[in-house]
């Protein structure tokens, strides 16, 4: 990280961002930019919003430990300036620092070290902006009502059209800021203000919601959210998930299936019911949760589920996909025999599965197709199932 940089290069956009803020309203034990956010350093989000630019990061002297460890002198492009006692000398120290670098700065954008949320469109907007006027800047429009307040109490209100609420970073032609700040006396809130004493024509750029500045302690979380959702790591968890089962028959008066009792020749033999269609889909849920089968949950050797009746099984499978906060997008059954003939039941028990697992029945499937008298279903030894969940999380 030095200020030499081989001459004759073109003209060039320089980011400044400042990071010598101490940032009490935040909380915690150090400086809010310094301060972890998914595992790194605001700080170090907020760089990488600017990866494609030279960037000048303005710090206290007594982050230099902090900085160094961060700013490794391999990165390229990076330049560390001592801040002053407010943030108007920190923008004036790092301006007169960039005026002494070998490249010549043709543009300049100001941004406040804690915003990690600015987007490749709102720098495009700026630099596009700056084609057509010495300084830039984003807002968004005030929408809600404005208050005057003291001790708790609303003492007035003001108007709100042509108010906006300002964001960083800010654009500007370099020797036309650099100018207006060694013009400048006193203090300033931001640099349009700086450019506007100096007499500068400043545009307005769209800003975003999602540009937030850290400010408070709440603010981390929200970050962190945002940070994850643009990350995809907040897209929607989906998981999928297969059963098939397999039930011989047996002597007996009637079958159940999907939870419906259908008159039969034959039964089907097992520990619990034999509900070969309850079973698939149990098994569905629990692999789409990677939790294995029934006989793990209810294991057969255990007497307590001889003939149980199977939405224990399935009842269990589905809550377990609450708690873990997964709920059914829609699941689909096969049965796959020659008889019984499903489709006079298949409405009850799409009903029935529906009931069982708290859905609307339009998420339940239930159909059935035989084995054109293929292999032990055609042979009508037993009858197989099929089924697919699919489960989706927050």
């Amino acid at each position: 990280m030095t200020d030499e940089i081989p001459p004759n290069l073109p003209p060039t956009t320089l980011v400044i961002v400042l990071a010598a803020g101490r940032g009490t309203r935040a909380g915690g034990k150090v400086p809010k930019q310094w301060r972890p956010l998914l595992g790194r350093p605001v700080l170090a989000h907020t760089l990488e919003c600017f990866a494609a630019f030279p960037r000048m990061v303005v710090i206290d002297p007594a982050d230099a430990a902090r900085a160094h460890r961060l700013l490794s002198p391999e990165q390229a492009g990076l330049h560390l300036v001592h801040g002053g006692a407010s943030r108007t000398a920190s923008v004036r120290a790092a301006l007169e620092a960039a005026a002494r670098l070998a490249r010549p700065i043709s543009h300049v954008l100001i941004h406040d070290g804690a915003r990690p949320l600015v987007s490749a469109r709102l720098i495009a907007d700026l630099m596009a902006a700056l084609e057509r006027s010495p300084a830039a800047a984003p807002a968004l429009a005030v929408t809600d009502a404005l208050w005057r307040g003291a001790g708790g109490r609303v003492t007035g209100t003001l108007a709100r059209e042509g108010l906006f609420r300002a964001q960083t970073p800010q654009a500007f032609r370099f020797d036309a800021l650099l100018a207006a700040y060694r013009d400048f006396r006193g203090d300033a809130a931001d640099d349009v203000a700086v450019a506007r004493a100096a007499g500068l024509d400043v545009a307005i750029t769209e800003g975003e919601e999602d540009n937030i500045k850290l400010t408070w302690p709440g603010d981390f979380a929200r970050a962190e959210a945002l940070i994850a959702k643009r990350n995809g790591e907040g897209a929607m968890d989906l998981r999928i998930g297969n059963g098939y089962d397999v039930h011989a028959f047996t002597g007996g008066d009637h079958v159940w299936l999907c939870g419906v009792r259908v008159a039969h020749d034959k039964a089907l033999l097992g520990h619990s019911d034999a509900d070969v269609g309850m079973h698939a889909l149990t098994d569905a849920i629990y692999g789409a949760l990677a939790e294995g089968d029934i006989g793990r949950h209810f294991p057969p050797s255990d007497p307590q589920w001889k003939g149980a009746a199977s939405h224990i099984f399935l009842d269990h499978a589905v809550k377990l996909a609450a708690a873990r906060g997964y709920r059914i997008g829609n699941c689909d059954i096969t049965l796959v025999c020659e008889r019984p003939r499903i489709g006079p039941h298949a409405l009850d028990m799409q009903a029935e599965l529906a009931r069982i697992m708290g859905l609307d029945p339009a998420r339940v499937s239930v159909k059935a197709t035989t084995s054109e008298r293929l292999g032990f279903t055609g042979r009508e030894e037993g009858i197989a199932a099929m089924a697919s969940v699919v489960l989706l999380g927050a």
